[in-house]
């Protein structure tokens, strides 16, 4: 009888603590977190100034790449456009932002050619030099020039996880690169409920 006293006050406990409601992830929960960034000012690939307010409602999944990165960038925009085909119809409340960690080289018009290639829904975001470190910075993104055997062919090497937001706009998940979108789908729709 002991036993099941102390089980039914125990399980009493998780319902009032909300323990038995917080969602299980397979990325990395990051829930309140201190020292990231929540908020910036890029400009699109259509010429939009964009923030972190235009996607309220939307779950944001935030990637730092370029467009001339060889492996990393290409794998990640794929993967999370099979994020949005396994989402179905819920996929038109997440948003994919595409920040561009090479304002040099990406372009605008390069930009609105290559990140809509692996979705006409993801955007690509871009700052000048000055606008692409404090985001980065804010974001906690390492990235840091690689010369090439020419002054065009440089690599840039980057942080390569990417960064989702709620539709309250809160950091939520810190999702490692090449997780899969089987595992990410469901992640992303945990943060939809």
């Amino acid at each position: 009888m002991t036993r099941v006293v102390i089980a039914t006050v125990f399980a009493f406990c998780l319902v009032l603590c909300g323990c038995e409601n917080k969602p299980v992830f397979n990325s990395l929960d990051i829930t309140g977190i201190q020292g990231y960034g929540n908020d910036f000012r890029l400009t699109d690939h259509t010429g939009k100034l964009r923030t972190m307010a235009d996607f309220r409602g939307k779950v944001v999944v935030m990637f730092f790449g370029y467009t001339h990165c060889p492996d990393v960038c290409p794998t990640t925009l794929s993967e999370m456009r099979q994020v949005m085909q396994k989402l179905g119809s819920d996929a038109q409340r997440v948003q994919v932002l595409f920040v561009t960690i090479d304002p040099v080289r990406d372009t605008p018009e390069l930009l609105s050619k290559y990140v809509p290639s692996f979705n006409p829904a993801f955007l690509g975001l871009y700052g000048d030099n000055a606008a692409t470190e404090k985001v980065a910075k804010d974001f906690k993104i390492i990235y840091r020039v690689a010369a090439g055997k020419s002054a065009e062919s440089y690599t840039v090497d980057h942080s390569a996880a990417s960064l989702a937001f709620d539709p309250q706009g809160k950091l939520r998940l810190f999702i490692n690169y090449g997780l899969g979108a089987d595992k990410i789908a469901p992640d992303i729709e945990k943060l939809l409920q």
